[in-house]
């Protein structure tokens, strides 16, 4: 949502989205033997929302007409993409019209999806595996609610464990897989999706039936990121199963990561080499988001039943430990947004790489507002007593000293009295007090380039 905030979508967005839903994981007979609420990270933002893909297009397909420089080409395929010394040649179909047309660009992000034909020609692997599991996925109108109908239920049933899932605007979606012995187009028959939900209770008179599709996880990511001046984002660069829901996150992460050091590039603020740092940055995290998704996986779709009963009583057993539950979503769910490696200063402040919480601020006018569009996605330092020796250095960069409470609270704990805030909200450089600012990296011009630019 910070990254929707940079680009002014996020409060028209989440007027379509659900947010902070609770969370079961629930045995054959219904009961939650997990039974979970997502805990607040500082963002600003729910910690949790839940979407409806064709709400979120549309809103994103409104927010671009705000931008005179894009051009939205719908109907046009890319069939070849030449990267070159200097440039990047992209021959692309017109499908409307069967005529073709050749562009050029100084870079390119190929979010072209799992397939992705870019990913193909410049012979990138994309190593992991595909389940041989397929699931089914149902999409439907709520007509009557029901009881639980508000909120993610895992039926970590082993004949057939099912996702239970509310969406926004009145819909709910169903996931199961397939087994072996049946045939999956009687799957998508309304008889046979309406056994299924009629196991959890649900009939015609709940919800009328949208959509009905199968399709296989994937757990994957590409070799490399880059290569020349083409780089892969989302699904073209990593896939992850859908238990945790991150998936589109994750891509939207990438461009966000990408977006900023280009347009510090492309303008002669930052040199070429500071783009290598986007797979750094980005790909252990996306590992390490997949391996969450996949554990968590493993417990819903445990088909042994002498180990879900195992299961049920030992994690039933471990949620009555106080405190177990937050360490557990700390080691489970979404991995906090931090990067071990990539565009930072030397040395090893225990702030480094970490994206600065968001809480509400008080600006310059006497305005309450985030402190991201305090900030206003450029460099900025941060400081928390009197201003850092060696902020002076630091030319063209607003040093905006912090009183709000939990920010100082959170700087403290990293040992940080003052902090160097990248355009995309992750830490570059901190110091202690009374410790000297890292200086400005080098071959970077005055870093005022913004992260919407």
């Amino acid at each position: 949502m910070r990254i929707w905030q940079s680009v002014g979508l996020a409060d028209r967005l989440q007027r379509d989205m659900l947010p902070d839903r609770p969370l079961n994981f629930v045995d054959t007979a219904g009961v939650p033997f997990i039974d979970l609420k997502i805990r607040p990270r500082g963002t600003g933002h729910p910690p949790q929302q839940f979407l409806y893909q064709p709400a979120v297009d549309h809103v994103l397909r409104e927010g671009v007409s705000r931008f005179a420089g894009v051009d939205v080409l719908l109907e046009h395929e890319c069939l070849r993409v030449l990267d070159g010394e200097d440039d990047v040649e992209l021959m692309v179909a017109d499908l409307r019209t069967d005529t073709f047309k050749r562009f050029r660009a100084s870079y390119v992000i190929a979010a072209d999806g799992g397939s992705s034909p870019t990913r193909g020609q410049l012979g990138i692997g994309y190593t992991g595996r595909t389940y041989t599991e397929r699931w089914v996925v149902i999409d439907t109108k709520v007509i009557k609610e029901w009881d639980a109908h508000d909120r993610l239920r895992f039926h970590c049933n082993p004949a057939r464990p099912t996702v239970d899932c509310p969406t926004p605007l009145g819909h709910h979606r169903w996931e199961y897989p397939a087994r072996a012995c049946e045939d999956e187009r009687d799957l998508l028959r309304d008889d046979a999706i309406w056994k299924v939900l009629g196991d959890q209770g649900i009939t015609g008179d709940h919800v009328k039936i949208l959509r009905a599709v199968i399709y296989s996880h994937h757990v994957r990511v590409a070799d490399r990121w880059r290569v020349g001046r083409v780089f892969l984002a989302g699904d073209a660069a990593h896939a992850m199963p859908p238990w945790i829901g991150q998936g589109m996150s994750a891509g939207v992460r990438d461009v966000a990561n990408l977006c900023w050091k280009l347009a510090a590039v492309v303008s002669g603020q930052a040199p070429d080499a500071l783009l290598d740092s986007y797979q750094a940055e980005r790909k252990p995290h996306v590992i390490e988001t997949t391996r969450r998704a996949c554990r968590v996986g493993r417990i819903i779709t445990e088909r042994n039943r002498v180990a879900a009963v195992v299961r049920n009583h030992l994690l039933r057993a471990l949620a009555r430990i106080p405190g177990l539950e937050t360490a557990a979503q700390k080691q489970m769910w979404i991995p906090h947004a931090r990067y071990a490696d990539g565009f930072f200063a030397a040395g090893r402040h225990r702030a480094l790489g970490w994206q600065i919480p968001q809480p509400w601020v008080t600006d310059g006018h006497g305005a309450t507002v985030r402190l991201d569009d305090l900030l206003a996605g450029q460099w900025a330092i941060v400081y928390t007593g009197l201003l850092p020796p060696g902020a002076r250095a630091w030319t063209g960069v607003p040093a905006i000293r912090i009183s709000e409470p939990s920010l100082v609270r959170w700087l403290q704990q990293r040992k940080a009295a003052a902090a160097v805030v990248r355009p995309d909200g992750f830490i570059y450089a901190a110091a202690e007090s009374g410790q000297q600012l890292p200086a400005p990296p080098a071959g970077f011009g005055t870093l005022t380039i913004g992260a919407a630019a």
